[in-house]
């Protein structure tokens, strides 16, 4: 079996590509920009754009399994995906694994789940198989959260969120490809070992980084108002926004056992990460 992986220049396909190298597993890179591929043994380097329909077929000539990481934010990165789920199907592509989000829906409070939950149809679009990996929000970013005065803010109210490790995520992935039968059309909930309110966060933060980190709850106007002076564009404010309102409404609320359920080790905690970090 020809297995590819896309994001092998980011943190996660990067993890997963350098784990199956250590174990020995052939496999192929499909990258933007060969010169910032990993060297790893076994491995081989195709360029391709997602956008681009004709390199993304070749890169995937000959591809059995493949793993698509989202790809970075971007107002057309649903017609990204699109193009290279086609390309992907038209090469030959006979199981996609694809990190997708956990709220993903039509209909999602977080603006950029309806873009996963689209990617997913696609997907089944398709003759293709599938095993969808639905991340909560990342753990990681928890404190890129943190403003340079030390206060996280947001319309998230007192909700919580499940979030999950990108560690774990990738360690799920790295199980789902070493053995893509026994998880060939499911669906992942991926998340953390508890659920957090952004209050809980800062406190952890401030624990572990001996800083005083504090949450201040906002309104949804003076969230948008609070952000305008990166001169967002609009659908990348929305998306900003979102992530409080999602986790406002209890979206993102529910703990699941898939990350232990498919690697047989429990999920990092804030703290873990922060530590790790």
């Amino acid at each position: 079996m020809t297995i590819a992986i896309t994001g092998a220049t980011g943190n996660i396909g990067g993890a997963v590509a350098r784990a199956l190298a250590a174990d020995g597993v052939p496999f192929r890179m499909v990258v933007r920009d060969a010169a910032r591929a990993p060297e790893l043994p076994g491995t081989e380097v195709r360029t391709a754009t997602f956008a681009d329909a004709e390199a993304s077929r070749a890169a995937l000539d000959g591809v059995d399994l493949l793993l698509m990481v989202s790809g970075a934010e971007a107002r057309d990165r649903l017609q990204q995906h699109r193009t290279f789920v086609e390309a992907a199907a038209s090469a030959g592509v006979r199981h996609v694994v694809y990190t997708s989000f956990m709220g993903a829906a039509e209909d999602a409070t977080f603006t950029l789940g309806r873009d996963h939950w689209a990617t997913e149809q696609a997907i089944r679009a398709t003759d293709m198989g599938h095993t969808f990996l639905r991340d909560s929000f990342y753990l990681d970013f928890v404190e890129d959260l943190v403003g340079e005065d030390g206060v996280i803010r947001g319309p998230a109210g007192d909700g919580a969120m499940a979030a999950v490790a990108r560690a774990d995520v990738a360690r799920v992935a790295t199980a789902v490809l070493r053995d893509p039968a026994a998880h060939l059309d499911r669906t992942y909930d991926l998340t953390g070992p508890a659920a957090i309110t952004l209050a809980e966060a800062a406190s952890v933060v401030s624990a572990e980084r001996g800083r005083a980190v504090r949450y201040q709850p906002e309104t949804v106007e003076e969230a948008y108002a609070s952000r305008a002076r990166w001169n967002p564009e609009p659908w990348q404010a929305d998306a900003w926004v979102s992530t409080y309102t999602a986790i406002a409404e209890g979206a993102l609320a529910r703990v699941t056992g898939d990350v232990e359920r498919v690697t047989g080790r429990a999920p990092m905690s804030l703290r873990d990460v922060l530590r790790a970090g």
